[in-house]
């Protein structure tokens, strides 16, 4: 569920003017949003870090929010304003991005992960990014990966917080709010969905984009067991420890880790030194077998069990009714050989059940759906990994729909997307 983007996905820039013909201007209200409430919460500015080559200052918070367990946490994420926000004090609205897998500190958003962000320049828009439970001010827990509850939570407070310490800095925007991740963030981006959907009715979300996200989390785990391999290993190790340690299961680490893992686990994924791919080197295999346990590739087993019922609470494919004015984007890679594209194709059917719309265009009210072979274009642009040449697509798709939905041009200087990718 982590990606890293190639410098070569340059060229697929070239079908942004294709895609924003199929994403026309939508009927979103752009009026400002001074007869927007914004509620007062428990945050503050903890540092503010200018970034003259990219022309935006970011504002590094902290907030009052809930752990994985729902008891009181402060949490941390930054909020990002372009300069020609900075200058009139009004926005065109915000993204609320929720970032994709990560396992060291030095790769949340307020240490400095920005690329996204950098994206966002010139659009007019303000991002607001949460580093999740696990990293920020709280990297001494283990983070909640894959836990689409807490994540949402998270982000969402983020975005509570950023209203609120920007409104008192003299800030105004439009009532546009673009809710995005991919991969594990695809997994937030839905369950913000849900949360907003049952806690914050009167908070609109313009268009929300999910990208190769595990919604169907249980689905996932017996996909990956099934398959005994993985293309990105540490994965599938911090799901298994993430709802060991956080729903407290009591499994014991030898039931389920292989040396030298088990000796390891604190060091290579705990200690959140390392990221993804040293992560994977020191593991040393696709293949699961070689540091999981039979009894955790066992489906039927009672360790295998535990762990579906557990995850089964994050599954957003049940249990929640979303409203059927919403505008979705779905995004996924029919190979995905990390995610598989069985998430989407269950949350897609979740939500018609629910009475959504499929829609033809993602300016339409319902979901719109691409869930596709994407080997031509793997093969055109040498992106060898399905999983990295989905989050191509998914990234085009949103910046397309941005500029329809704000009806403006390109803002992005060509030259510098190199340095972001």
């Amino acid at each position: 569920m982590a990606i890293t983007f190639k410098s070569r996905v340059l060229s697929l820039l070239l079908l942004l003017p294709f895609l924003a013909g199929l994403a026309s201007c939508s009927d979103d209200s752009l009026d400002p949003d001074d007869d927007d409430p914004v509620e007062r919460v428990e945050a503050r500015i903890t540092e503010v870090i200018r970034y003259e080559k990219n022309r935006m200052t970011a504002y590094n918070i902290e907030y009052l929010s809930k752990d994985p367990s729902g008891k009181p946490v402060t949490l941390s994420g930054t909020i990002t304003v372009g300069d020609e926000i900075a200058s009139d004090k009004h926005a065109r609205g915000f993204v609320l991005y929720n970032h994709y897998t990560i396992f060291s500190e030095g790769e949340c958003p307020s240490k400095g992960n920005l690329d996204v962000q950098k994206f966002a320049v010139g659009s007019g828009l303000i991002v607001v990014a949460p580093d999740y439970y696990g990293f920020g001010s709280t990297a001494d827990k283990p983070q909640a990966y894959c836990f689409a509850g807490a994540n949402a939570r998270a982000s969402v407070d983020a975005l509570m917080a950023a209203r609120m310490l920007l409104s008192d800095k003299g800030y105004r925007w439009d009532k546009v709010l673009f809710n995005m991740g991919y991969s594990q963030g695809g997994q937030t981006a839905i369950g913000v969905l849900k949360l907003m959907t049952e806690s914050y009715p009167s908070i609109r979300i313009t268009h929300t984009f999910a990208g190769a996200g595990p919604y169907d989390l249980p689905e996932t785990y017996r996909w990956m067991v099934s398959k005994k391999e993985s293309t990105m290993p540490s994965t599938v190790v911090q799901s298994l420890l993430t709802y060991n340690l956080l729903c407290s299961l009591g499994v014991e680490w030898s039931s389920i880790f292989k040396e030298p893992l088990l000796s390891n686990y604190e060091d290579w994924f705990l200690s959140k030194k390392y990221g993804g791919g040293t992560i994977d080197r020191k593991l040393g295999s696709d293949n699961l077998t070689d540091y999981l346990t039979p009894v955790a590739l066992d489906l039927g087993s009672d360790v295998s069990r535990t762990f579906v019922s557990a995850m089964q609470e994050d599954n957003l494919c049940q249990g929640w009714t979303p409203r059927k004015d919403e505008q979705i984007s779905i995004i996924h890679n029919l190979n995905d050989d990390v995610v598989p594209a069985s998430n989407a194709e269950n949350l897609v059917a979740f939500f018609r059940k629910c009475g959504l719309p499929v829609a033809r265009s993602s300016s339409e009210k319902g979901v719109y759906v691409q869930v596709y072979d994407m080997s031509i274009e793997q093969k055109m642009y040498n992106i060898s990994e399905p999983h990295q040449m989905g989050a191509v697509v998914f990234l085009l798709t949103v910046l397309s729909k941005v500029r329809a939905t704000l009806d403006i041009d390109y803002w992005f200087d060509m030259s510098e997307i190199e340095d972001v990718l």
